[in-house]
């Protein structure tokens, strides 16, 4: 299983880039086709909404046919084929409907992992080696910062994401043939998604689950391009230290929460003060964001940082799932992480544009999106108090 967990690990670093390669791209995007902020950041929150309506169905997949196929498929036909079709764009609508493939695609990627975690290593290491594959999955992260800047300067972006769409396609396959899948649980118990809605305990986490990512995968995933293009004036070369900056942040957050539960002996609080740091750095960027590049670049990162929670969340979660609804159970945690993202990032765009005018200045609309993403979190945690602490 060491070797199932590599090689959908190096799958998961193709999910990271996918979610967070548009900032980058935001400036040709425009030039080229005409997609304005707002339509990409439609875009972007259509990859997660796809992602996160498919969760139902790969948790059906996952406990049904195994992570091998279910895997190898999606990430082949969605993320691939997804990937080449944006290669092809001429309109933004085409930028949006390749972003929902891709996706889809990637759907299963991470949820393979985690089900394979969940049923063939001990309960107790969950969060650690969730954190684990996160945090080097995260390095796709990275592959979509400078070195995708670097990339699209040197062979244009329709030729770099039709190479990217090929080496997934080539992912794809190795997963097929390496991929093992965990034996099933014989159990005469039978059970749905249903059944976990039924749990009360749940629904005091799920909440915050929805909004905990929103802030950090909106911001890297969008819409610090835009941010420091028009508040800062920064070039492509610029932007991309920006996004580097805030993705290392967010790399050393998931091994940052890893261990924390055991070392604490508590997840509920571990969780709990990282997303209300977070949140307070939000409205930090709201006072004072703008102000100074470097600065604005330190507050983001820290938000990426406290933002990197969601592995010690499914782990809190987890922790109330029978066996053999696992591979359903991780998914709908899943769900509502990137629904949350898809719906917020959704929201975001219509606030940007809603926000503008000419005597607001650049910076306003921009506010407003940070103040619906601190809004949100402050409201998840606050729900999030009433939890069940639980760890293994």
């Amino acid at each position: 299983m060491r070797a199932t967990l590599v090689i959908l690990t190096m799958a998961y670093v193709l999910s990271q880039f996918y979610r967070a390669f548009l900032a980058v791209l935001a400036a040709p995007l425009q030039v080229e086709i005409g997609a304005t902020a707002a339509q990409l950041s439609s875009a972007s929150g259509y990859w997660f909404l796809a992602f996160a309506l498919m969760q139902i169905p790969v948790g059906w997949a996952l406990d049904t046919l195994g992570p091998k196929r279910t895997n190898a498929v999606l990430l082949a036909l969605g993320a691939g084929g997804g990937t080449l079709l944006f290669s092809l764009a001429t309109t933004p609508w085409h930028v949006s409907a390749a972003m929902a493939l891709i996706g889809i695609g990637c759907s299963p990627v991470l949820m393979a992992s985690y089900y394979v975690l969940a049923r063939s290593f001990p309960s107790a290491a969950f969060a650690t080696m969730a954190a684990f594959i996160l945090g080097i999955g995260s390095l796709g992260n990275i592959g979509a910062a400078y070195p995708m800047t670097l990339l699209v300067d040197t062979i244009g972006w329709r030729t770099a994401i039709a190479l990217i769409g090929l080496l997934t396609i080539a992912v794809a396959a190795i997963c097929y043939v390496i991929v093992k899948d965990p034996p099933k649980v014989e159990t005469s118990q039978k059970g749905s998604i249903l059944d976990l809605l039924r749990m009360p305990e749940i629904w005091f986490i799920l909440p915050l689950v929805l909004v905990n990512y929103a802030a950090a995968a909106g911001l890297r995933g969008l819409w610090i391009g835009p941010y420091f293009t028009d508040i800062f004036g920064s070039t492509e070369a610029q932007v991309g230290v920006a996004t580097t900056v805030m993705a290392l942040a967010m790399i050393a957050g998931n091994f940052f929460y890893g261990p924390l539960d055991r070392l604490f002996g508590t997840r509920k609080w571990v969780i709990f003060a990282g997303n209300l740091s977070g949140c307070l750095l939000c409205v930090t960027l709201y006072v004072i964001g703008g102000s100074n590049y470097w600065t604005t670049i330190a507050i983001m990162a820290g938000i990426g940082f406290f933002g990197s929670s969601f592995p010690i969340l499914v782990a809190h979660g987890r922790s109330f799932f029978p066996q053999h609804l696992m591979g359903r159970g991780v998914t709908l945690i899943n769900l509502f992480g990137i629904g949350g993202v898809g719906v917020i990032q959704n929201m975001s765009g219509r606030v940007y544009e809603a926000t503008i005018t000419e005597a607001s200045g650049a910076l306003a609309p921009y506010n407003a999106v940070v103040l619906l993403f601190s809004a949100s979190m402050l409201a998840g945690l606050i729900i999030y108090l009433f939890s069940q602490d639980r760890t293994d």
